[in-house]
C-alpha cells in the first residue's frame, strides 16, 4: 500500500485536444481531469470498460491497483486514465 501526503502539483496535457489540467498526484488522471471540466471518456471508473484507455507519451504514473493490461500493452504506453496516478507531469494521447 502507497501511503503519500504529496502536496505536488503536476501538468498532465491531454492530446489531441491540446488541453492542459493539473493534478495533485492523489487523484487518478481521470478524476482530476473530470474536476477540472475535461470531457474524458469514461464509464465504470475501476478499469473494466476500457473507456478511458489512453497511450501515456510522457511522464511517471502509478496504480493503487494494477490494471487488467498485458506486458506488451504496458510497453507501448496504454494505461488506464481511471487507476493512473500522477508521479510527475504527464502527455497523454486519447485512444
Amino acid at each position: 500500500m502507497r501511503i503519500t501526503m504529496n502536496q505536488e502539483r503536476y501538468q498532465v496535457r491531454l492530446l489531441p485536444r491540446d488541453v492542459t489540467f493539473t493534478t495533485d498526484g492523489e487523484h487518478t488522471v481521470l478524476e482530476a481531469a473530470l474536476n477540472a471540466g475535461i470531457a474524458f471518456p469514461n464509464r465504470c471508473q475501476v478499469g473494466v470498460c476500457a473507456m478511458c484507455l489512453c497511450r501515456k507519451l510522457s511522464g511517471e504514473i502509478h496504480y493503487q491497483l494494477e490494471p487488467m493490461l498485458t506486458e506488451k500493452e504496458q510497453e507501448e504506453g496504454w494505461i488506464f486514465a481511471c487507476q493512473a496516478v500522477a508521479d510527475s507531469d504527464l502527455v497523454l494521447a486519447l485512444a
